[in-house]
């Protein structure tokens, strides 16, 4: 789990203390979060990330050819960027909390 840790911290991913919530973890970097799953002493399952709001959570949601941010009572459109943003740190949340990850130069 050490590893795990490190390549958190190096990608500049927090775990955010939420006391209320005994099920999963939340890791955030840049107002995006996901919630990983609590099995044991260790991590499970990676949820899908989301801009952290005032109602929540709301998750990327593509509507033709544009992208939003929605949660009940919360709708905003994604700038590409934001997109770009919420798809990295998917992408780098899954590297660091996977088994094999080579370590990090």
């Amino acid at each position: 789990m050490t590893g795990k840790l490190e390549r958190l911290v190096a990608l500049n991913i927090q775990l955010l203390p939420a006391v209320e919530i005994t099920t999963h973890f939340v890791f955030e970097r840049d107002g995006f979060v996901a919630l990983v799953e609590r099995r044991g002493d260790g991590f499970g399952g990676i949820g899908s990330a989301g801009r952290l709001t005032e109602k929540g959570i709301a998750p990327l949601v593509l509507r033709g050819d544009a992208s939003y941010f929605v949660a009940k009572g919360f709708e905003q459109i994604a700038s590409a960027e934001e997109v770009q943003q919420i798809r990295q740190f998917q992408a780098d949340l899954t590297f660091a909390l996977s088994e094999s990850s080579p370590r990090l130069q």
